[in-house]
């Protein structure tokens, strides 16, 4: 081979196809090795694969996840034609027959792509097995917790004062069934909507964090329509988004962030009686009195547009992050 020394032994003759070169200098020239390693197959490269249309599995992600939001919407249509015909409940009714109905149309269709992608509907955030255990309390918890301490924050600045009970006697009890009803169901809707299918799709797609980020940002953009809102308290919805995502990791489903979603929406709307994302609904607990500039108070938002909720989350955010270290969500 080239390289090495000759010996000065008789050759054996070439065979007649071939002609030997002339010399060493009319050889061709060995090949220069490359210092590159080799690039992987295409068809196992992971970043081949990591983008919104073709997923890990050889399938296509973002069709699928269209194909789950094509299926909620045409499920909520037909539960609207359904309801049109009802007309013996009141407004509060009303809003609770809502309610379920956009939180139906959501995780139904769950249970379609849980059979198209050949998988338990648990994979998708909310295993019926751990309904109502330990984690969904303990967030509740924290939720009821972190709003307490946002609202003792507004009255210690003189933002808030409350001059009186709103309803009395058994209409206390109702009104708090009521709503604990009405927003554990609001919070199911919201969190499997922009954190169950949607997540786990996206993650196998284009990874946690940027499906985490998009999420989010829809999440923040459902809350464009209501009344009162306003840019600070889209963002801090974003932002408590993105928290909700950070829980589902750590803990592997939804059901502490159910928990706390739901407890902060009924300390907010019936239990402190204050805007919720812009709207308050009769039958809250208190008469409640907003004093001082709005990004204090955050104005018609509600505690969700001040400026102060924005530490809070950080602080929340780092004490569950030290509370649950380790990643559980199985999606990627």
């Amino acid at each position: 081979m080239f390289g090495t020394k000759m010996e000065n032994k008789p050759l054996p003759p070439a065979p007649p196809e071939s002609t030997p070169p002339a010399s060493a200098e009319d050889a061709p020239p060995a090949p220069f090795p490359s210092l590159a390693p080799p690039s992987p197959p295409l068809a196992t490269s992971p970043r081949s694969r990591a983008n919104l249309l073709i997923g890990p599995d050889g399938l296509y992600a973002l069709p699928r996840w269209l194909l789950y939001l094509v299926a909620a919407w045409v499920l909520f249509e037909i539960e609207g034609w359904l309801a049109a015909s009802l007309h013996s409940f009141g407004t509060l009714g009303w809003r609770m027959l809502v309610e379920a109905a956009m939180a139906i149309a959501v995780i139904v269709p769950g249970f379609l792509m849980a059979r198209i992608e050949s998988r338990p509907f648990a994979s998708f955030g909310l295993p019926p097995a751990r309904a109502f255990q330990l984690n969904f309390w303990i967030g509740l918890l924290w939720g009821i917790a972190s709003l307490s301490v946002l609202i003792l924050a507004l009255r210690l600045c003189g933002a808030l004062s409350f001059t009186s009970l709103a309803v009395h006697g058994p209409r206390i009890w109702k009104f708090a069934a009521y709503y604990a009803v009405f927003f554990l169901i609001t919070a199911a809707f919201e969190e499997f909507l922009t954190r169950g299918y949607s997540q786990w799709v996206l993650t196998r797609a284009v990874n946690f964090w940027p499906a985490a980020i998009l999420l989010s940002v829809i999440f923040g953009a459902l809350h464009l329509g209501n009344p009162g809102e306003a840019v600070t308290g889209l963002a801090a919805v974003v932002v408590i988004g993105l928290f909700f995502c950070l829980t589902l990791r750590r803990t592997g489903d939804l059901w502490w962030a159910l928990g706390f979603h739901a407890a902060w929406d009924w300390g907010e709307t019936y239990l402190y009686s204050v805007p919720d994302s812009g709207s308050i609904l009769p039958g809250h607990l208190l008469n409640t009195i907003q004093h001082g500039p709005a990004w204090l108070t955050g104005g018609s938002v509600g505690p969700e547009g001040s400026y102060l909720i924005f530490p809070l989350l950080a602080a929340v955010a780092l004490l569950f992050h030290r509370t649950y270290p380790h990643a559980k969500y199985t999606a990627a």
